[in-house]
């Protein structure tokens, strides 16, 4: 059975509360549990982990290499400034899916740059909550495929 880590970057915790508008209201407990049960229908396990701080998501990526088979990664700001979070993802080799709440392309202009994109399988945004069940079909596809 594959592994996967849904790894979640800064303010994603506020998830429900914040910004409803934007983000809409499933909480971040709410997405893990929509991701678990899709994930049964995958044959995947799941581990998910949340950090404000940019260094602790660099050490959960790196802890992943050996022991998850992709990443799901919603890095909220820091898709747009970290070029660390690039190099890291790049390092470990795992396949990895970009995923946003809202669309990043729609919003201010310096959201349309996301460092991420470039050493991702793919980006998923726009679709709320749903994006991380998209982000799970496609990378289950993937590393069925190999």
């Amino acid at each position: 059975m594959s592994s996967v880590l849904i790894l979640n970057g800064p303010n994603l915790k506020l998830l429900g509360t914040r910004q409803p508008d934007v983000y809409g209201a499933a909480t971040l407990a709410d997405i893990e549990r929509m991701c678990e049960k899709r994930a049964r229908t995958l044959k995947l396990d799941l581990a998910f982990a949340q950090s404000n701080h940019e260094g602790v998501l660099i050490d959960h990526i790196h802890a992943a290499r050996g022991a998850h088979d992709g990443i799901i990664l919603n890095a909220g700001a820091y898709t747009h400034s970290s070029i660390a979070l690039m190099d890291a993802i790049a390092s470990v080799e795992l396949p990895c899916v970009e995923v946003h709440l809202s669309n990043i392309h729609a919003r201010e202009s310096f959201r349309h740059t996301s460092y991420i994109a470039p050493v991702a399988l793919g980006q998923i945004c726009g679709f709320g909550a749903r994006g991380y069940l998209m982000a799970l079909d496609g990378l289950a596809a993937h590393l069925d495929a190999r």
